[in-house]
């Protein structure tokens, strides 16, 4: 919906739960980084097109992973044995995944504007990050980040066993804020199938960031689409 719905209702947003990759970091710059310096660690050698194929295999296994049809502990062992055997390199799974994972975790960039984003928000409304992610990974990276002092809390799927849109992660949020009413709290994040879906699924308002304009192709009834990180702040705060 349009920005004018969401002044309208921004009064009532005192509480907001936050993605945090590709809606507040930027995991794509993350990622690339963390598998050049994992292949040029353990290969000598890194090119550009294994990222594409990296990124496939991770898509699809996390798709899985969402839809319940694999475990965290299936998703970690396989995404590496698929991506190297498409490769046909003959490196060490788990000890590819140790090492990117690694790397991963010392990845902290920020989207642009993003600390500007939140240190605006955190005067008005309290606020957590909910990401699926793993622990190890998104622990060290997200909580000595600079955003964090202005969140109450940090919620992973792989400490909880459970990932967006699963409601139990979003009860998690819940308890973390004190039981806020509904009404009054916002889902915001990039991902339809997980930050969207999952907002929806629990009963409150979502906001979809989405700034490459993606097509809703689940037709999810969103409450706003907006296309950056400035509108966020309008839709919440312009009314504060």
């Amino acid at each position: 919906m349009g920005l004018e719905h969401g002044i309208l209702k921004a009064m009532s947003y005192r509480y907001l739960l936050f993605d945090a990759d590709d809606t507040l970091f930027d995991f794509a710059k993350a990622q690339r980084v963390a598998l050049e310096r994992s292949f040029l660690e353990l290969k000598g050698a890194y090119e550009p097109t294994y990222l594409s194929l990296y990124e496939e295999v991770n898509t699809m296994l996390w798709q899985a992973f969402e839809q319940g049809k694999l475990s965290q502990v299936e998703l970690k062992e396989q995404r590496f044995m698929v991506f190297l055997e498409r490769l046909e390199l003959n490196l060490d799974p788990f000890i590819f995944n140790q090492l990117y994972l690694k790397r991963l975790s010392e990845g902290q960039f920020l989207l642009e504007g993003a600390l500007e984003l939140i240190q605006d928000l955190a005067r008005h409304c309290k606020m957590v990050i909910i990401t699926n992610g793993l622990k190890e990974v998104q622990r060290p990276r997200l909580s000595t980040s600079l955003l964090m002092p202005y969140f109450e809390g940090l919620i992973i799927s792989d400490e909880l066993g459970v990932a967006k849109p699963n409601p139990a992660i979003f009860d998690a949020a819940f308890d973390l804020l004190g039981q806020p009413e509904k009404a009054e709290t916002l889902m915001i994040g990039d991902s339809l199938s997980s930050d969207m879906q999952g907002g929806l699924n629990y009963g409150i308002d979502t906001c979809w960031y989405n700034p490459a304009a993606k097509s809703n192709t689940r037709g999810l009834a969103v409450t706003y689409e907006v296309s950056s990180l400035r509108e966020i702040a309008a839709i919440v705060g312009s009314a504060t």
